[in-house]
């Protein structure tokens, strides 16, 4: 049962996301690869976390500001965001399937959901009914909704290279990855903090968040067209 209710936001976030590209749909074989690449960078995750962060935390100590800003933008977010963000570009940027912009935002999400599902059977299992729940409907359409933005600005950055435009393609690639890594670390600071005041920020920014990802998500599949 909590096996199910862990892979379960995932699979419906991606049949929502797979469903609204109507011009064209991808290869299984890419999708399936892009999800287990995302899942695999969970343990490049985990090895990379425990180093930096033992070494950190003896450094800063874990109740300093400074530990708490390395520790949720660069240890979590850019380690993460990063590892999506590599098998993303290593799968897709040269696939002749790429040929469409919103092609760009399927694929983003479905790393980001590989990653999201592991990440979320791990948790789930070591925990309970409630831990399903929560993370149900926060971590792991979080997860999604920085692959939306990673997808959007890789779309620009392919639609930039195709009219050699090198200049608008490494902007937006650096985009690609920096922007999911600050609303990340952001969202992760936020929970992390034991200030009253972070709770009321959190819980703005995760509807805001929310929403300016589901406009774009509807945007970007509403205005899909050839890269």
């Amino acid at each position: 049962m909590l096996l199910l209710l862990a892979l379960l936001p995932g699979i419906v976030i991606f049949v929502a996301v797979w469903k609204r590209d109507r011009i064209e749909k991808e290869p299984g074989s890419l999708l399936l690869r892009l999800f287990l690449g995302g899942a695999l960078t969970t343990i490049s995750a985990m090895l990379i976390g425990w180093f930096c962060d033992s070494f950190v935390s003896d450094l800063l100590g874990t109740e300093s500001l400074a530990y708490l800003i390395i520790d949720n933008f660069l240890i979590t977010a850019l380690v993460e965001e990063g590892g999506k963000y590599f098998v993303l570009k290593k799968a897709t940027w040269e696939h002749p399937a790429f040929d469409y912009t919103f092609d760009a935002v399927v694929y983003a999400v479905t790393a980001s959901l590989g990653f999201a599902v592991v990440e979320n059977v791990l948790y789930v299992m070591d925990g309970d009914l409630s831990t399903a729940i929560l993370r149900a409907v926060m971590s792991v359409p979080g997860h999604a909704f920085y692959g939306v933005f990673m997808g959007c600005y890789y779309a620009l950055a392919k639609s930039a290279w195709s009219m050699g435009d090198r200049r608008g393609m490494r902007s937006n690639l650096r985009k690609a990855l920096w922007v999911p890594v600050l609303l990340h670390g952001f969202y992760d600071f936020c929970l992390s903090t034991e200030y009253g005041l972070f709770t009321i920020i959190f819980i703005v920014f995760d509807i805001a968040l929310t929403i300016v990802a589901l406009k774009r998500l509807k945007t970007a599949s509403r205005s899909d067209a050839p890269v």
